[in-house]
């Protein structure tokens, strides 16, 4: 149905100041057109946004269910057997919402944009509100999993500061993520105001509206206000809560959905409103179906450097495709190294997917226009990117979206294996080695054998890992990084402690080598480098100049940075992207120019990965 809109912009002068009141009318229900506030009292204007202002896409997930206050957005228990097929492909995308968040979980929000009208102590304060922020192993301490009030009753809220007009859309709602505790809200009020002085409600008709919140710990729902607002606070008001007895507290992790305003009153707008990218690139989370296109046209375009090939395929189906960008493609020449980029280990972590489709795009670009810096990796380097390593996951949480998937939702392979603890535990096999021999000289320290076990049918190992295994034994890998998400740091081996330790350093023979490595891309990346940053959850990485030994963080056994040095001998390291594990499309752009210069001059660390002991 055609929708006609009318706009309106209206400068009223507000407390000596000018503030800006936009209206929009729809010619589908004029009834909703008219705003709860007095005339006399106007201190947030509410838009109407029946037919307008919401698209839902064709998704795979259950129909979004529709109440009168709000519509929620929640997670199928499994899937069906139709969607091991590679018809899946042919699917649309998820809900499509209208505004972005505000960047609670991105971090954009900064601490002093959050309050609330009490807490029940620092680890739980009003910063600690951030929707899948996650919690440390122990209750009780500062980086503790959600906003947590100290009273219990319906006077309690959290308070976001835009900072400037924003037109409220919507609110997503989390418990607090905890191992001990489960504290969530069943529902819950929001207000608006410009001032943080008065407050207007969010109006359901002339009822004030009563929105649905959530009845497990994880999983993220969705209200989309039946009007939207322009204001400039907005507060979420729980209503009703978990009680447990005496045990049941008011806690929740949140993110705001919003489109901010022009500032009238900001005569340099140009200066700091957000700007064009720099770089052309496809900024969009691609599916399985894009990102072959994408992979094709780039393919396409420079056909004399670049290659389109498998190492193998997902427990569904999906190929697992690769770039190569080289001066010969398809052909291993004497001297010359090679290099791989591994990303999408975790389904959910897609920033490292995006990252490495636009390399591709710029490396494709910039070689085309003479930049003698990719012209040169070009003709002496035999670069790999493997975007996406677990596609099934991938498109589990695609289909989610951004803000919907969770901490979790996509993780693992389609069997629910995490394919980071997949790979052969050759650490054991040399530690065990060392305990029995006497003699020091007949140890090995590299190309250790994969155990039988491994390698038999029956072993637990998913498709995409076998895949991977056989991958570096074909390709002479000499240096490689694979991107996850959730945190910001990089990590390297060895990433599993010897006797089991919940964590201990862990280091091996080449520990100046591998921190140099891990220097080199924390030192460039614009994020990690910053010393005014937050940590994202429980552990604060600016402590360790942003790099870590990965055993000292947390053991992991068979993961792919052992495996690889172990058995293949080279140089291999975690680099954790961003505090949220899918960020939203806005964001993209910003990630690709924090990332750009780390992924280039990683890759210029080869001549000293060859040297080093490969």
């Amino acid at each position: 149905m055609a929708v006609a809109l009318h706009l309106r912009l209206l400068l009223l002068l507000h407390c000596g100041s000018f503030i800006l009141v936009i209206s929009v009318s729809s010619a589908v229900d004029s009834r909703t057109a008219r705003s709860p506030f007095p005339a006399d009292r106007t201190n947030a204007t509410e838009l109407p946004t029946t037919g307008s202002t919401t698209r839902y896409s064709k998704s795979t997930a259950k129909p979004p269910r529709t109440t009168t206050t709000t519509r929620h957005v929640t997670g199928d228990a499994g899937e069906t057997a139709a969607s091991r097929k590679d018809t899946r492909e042919e699917e649309e995308g998820p809900l499509e919402l209208e505004c972005p968040p505000l960047g609670l979980e991105s971090l954009k929000i900064k601490n002093n944009q959050l309050r609330a009208s009490s807490y029940k102590r620092r680890g739980l304060g009003p910063h600690r509100g951030r929707l899948n922020i996650q919690s440390g192993i122990e209750d009780g301490d500062i980086y503790d999993g959600g906003w947590c009030a100290q009273h219990r009753d319906m006077k309690q809220w959290l308070e976001v500061d835009a900072r400037r007009l924003t037109r409220f859309t919507g609110v997503i709602l989390q418990g607090r993520a905890s191992i001990w505790s489960w504290n969530v809200v069943h529902s819950y009020k929001v207000q608006f105001s410009n001032d943080s002085l008065v407050w207007r409600p969010s109006m359901n008709g002339t009822d004030e509206a009563v929105f649905e919140g959530n009845q497990d710990l994880e999983t993220p729902v969705l209200a989309l206000f039946n009007t939207s607002t322009v204001a400039r606070y907005i507060r979420i008001n729980p209503q009703t809560w978990y009680q447990n007895g005496t045990q049941g507290h008011i806690c929740l992790r949140a993110e705001v959905l919003g489109c901010t305003l022009p500032d009238p009153n900001n005569i340099y707008a140009w200066q700091t409103e957000p700007t064009e990218p720099k770089d052309k690139l496809d900024f969009r989370h691609h599916n399985y179906k894009e990102m072959r296109k994408l992979m094709k046209s780039v393919n396409e375009a420079c056909p004399d450097i670049t290659r389109i090939y498998s190492i193998g395929k997902s427990y569904t189906g999906l190929k697992l495709y690769a770039m190569e960008i080289s001066d010969n493609p398809g052909k291993h020449e004497l001297g010359e190294p090679e290099f791989r980029y591994v990303a999408g280990m975790h389904g959910n972590e897609v920033l490292g997917r995006e990252l490495l489709l636009n390399l591709m795009q710029y490396m494709c670009r910039e070689y085309k226009r003479g930049d003698q810096r990719i012209v040169r990796l070009v003709k002496e380097t035999r670069i790999h990117l493997l975007p996406s390593m677990n596609p099934d996951g991938y498109e589990k949480a695609f289909k989610k979206g951004s803000e919907l998937a969770g901490w979790a939702w996509g993780r693992y392979s389609y069997e629910g294996i995490d394919m980071n603890h997949n790979f052969a535990d050759l650490n054991s096999e040399m530690w065990n080695a060392i305990e029995v021999e006497t003699d020091p000289s007949k140890l090995i320290n590299h190309y250790f054998p994969i155990p039988e076990h491994y390698t038999s049918e029956e072993a637990f190992v998913a498709p995409e890992t076998r895949a991977v295994i056989n991958w570096m034994q074909d390709v002479p890998f000499v240096l490689g990084a694979s991107f996850h998400g959730g945190e910001l740091v990089v990590t390297y081996p060895y990433d599993m402690t010897r006797d089991w330790a919940p964590r201990e350093h862990t280091p091996t023979a080449d520990e100046s080598f591998f921190r140099w490595l891990a220097t080199v891309y924390a030192s460039t990346n614009r994020v990690m480098s910053n010393p005014d940053r937050r940590p994202c959850h429980n552990k604060d990485f600016l402590r360790y100049n942003n790099i870590i030994n990965g055993a000292d963080w947390h053991t992991v056994p068979g993961s792919m940075n052992d495996f690889s040095y172990l058995h293949t001998n080279c140089f291999e390291v975690t680099v954790e992207l961003s505090c949220d594990k899918f960020p939203h499309v806005s964001e993209l752009p910003v990630e690709w120019e924090n990332n750009r210069e780390s992924l280039l001059v990683y890759m210029e660390q080869l001549p000293m990965a060859t040297t080093g002991g490969c």
